[in-house]
């Protein structure tokens, strides 16, 4: 049993003692399609339906996420796991009481983590799971290994695409890259996808029924079509001023599909997945970069 595994079994009996949020990773094949205004804005209505929700930004590198809720985090994850901060001290209350993580460079970091920390570092992930509903992770664009990852131990993922042809074309190599993993377990994963800047509904459903052939036929994998946000002048506004839509016009057509998407999240009309919990789904990233090192 390795020292993954070891603490695979700490977690179980930590969150016998503390319930497990919903994680959602949000993700797409290539960057610049809008995954990062889907995830603030989605834990924007989400908060606004009474859940407690917090983003992990785990696009190392980049700050899209704290640019677009006008913050700027005075630690991250770097500092739960080297400076002795508590999770409260890491967390940045944005609007509307969304909270943010920043994950700076300490996602990188998890793989190098000795045991002691490895141990401080669960303890602290499973009281995040008892303070929010959900965890939406943001996920760096394209196929590198970070990614790969997070869409590998995530049990819940939304796959964002827009018309442009190298958006689906890289959405497929994504999930081709994720089906060749031996850790890949297609019957625990729910994968949804959100076809984004488009011109009506029919253009969503026809960027996701040619996604979904493609993957059906040569990977087998199950996707679930959770709805579409119109190419919305008031949307690139938004953006320019720096503001999330769903606060900038909540009243605006795109926030009225991302509320649709929304409630489409909370309803029981999906497939269900299990519940694990932030600290699970880092073990379970851990365990997949040291395997594919």
């Amino acid at each position: 049993m390795d020292q993954a595994d070891k603490l695979r079994e700490k977690v179980e009996l930590l969150k016998e003692q503390a319930p497990s949020a919903r994680v959602i990773t949000v993700t797409s094949g290539k960057g610049g399609v809008g995954k990062t205004s889907l995830s603030v804005n989605l834990a924007l209505q989400l908060r606004q339906q009474g859940k407690k929700v917090v983003i992990l930004d785990a696009d190392f590198g980049l700050a899209n996420v704290e640019i677009m809720l006008g913050i700027r985090p005075q630690y991250n994850l770097a500092d739960l796991i080297f400076n002795n901060k508590s999770i409260e001290e890491i967390i940045t209350e944005g609007p509307l009481g969304v909270g943010f993580i920043s994950g700076g460079s300490g996602v990188q970091d998890l793989v190098n983590l000795d045991k002691e920390k490895l141990k401080k570092l669960i303890a602290k992930l499973v009281k995040l799971d008892s303070l929010y509903d959900v965890i939406i992770i943001d996920t760096g664009a394209g196929i590198a290994d970070s990614v790969i990852e997070f869409v590998l131990s995530s049990p819940e993922v939304l796959l964002v695409v827009t018309p442009e042809p190298t958006s689906i074309t890289d959405a497929y190599s994504l999930l081709k890259a994720v089906n060749r993993k031996k850790e890949f377990k297609r019957d625990q994963k729910s994968i949804k996808v959100v076809a984004n800047r488009v011109n009506n509904p029919e253009e969503g459903q026809e960027i996701f029924d040619k996604i979904r052939l493609v993957v059906s036929k040569f990977l087998n994998i199950e996707l679930e079509y959770l709805g579409y946000i119109p190419m919305d002048k008031q949307l690139i506004t938004a953006v320019l001023e720096q503001k999330p839509i769903s606060i900038h016009n909540p009243e605006s057509e795109s926030a009225l599909r991302i509320r649709n998407i929304c409630g489409k999240l909370l309803d029981k009309s999906f497939k269900e997945v299990e519940k694990i919990g932030i600290a699970k789904v880092l073990l379970n990233f851990i365990k997949s970069k040291k395997k594919n090192r």
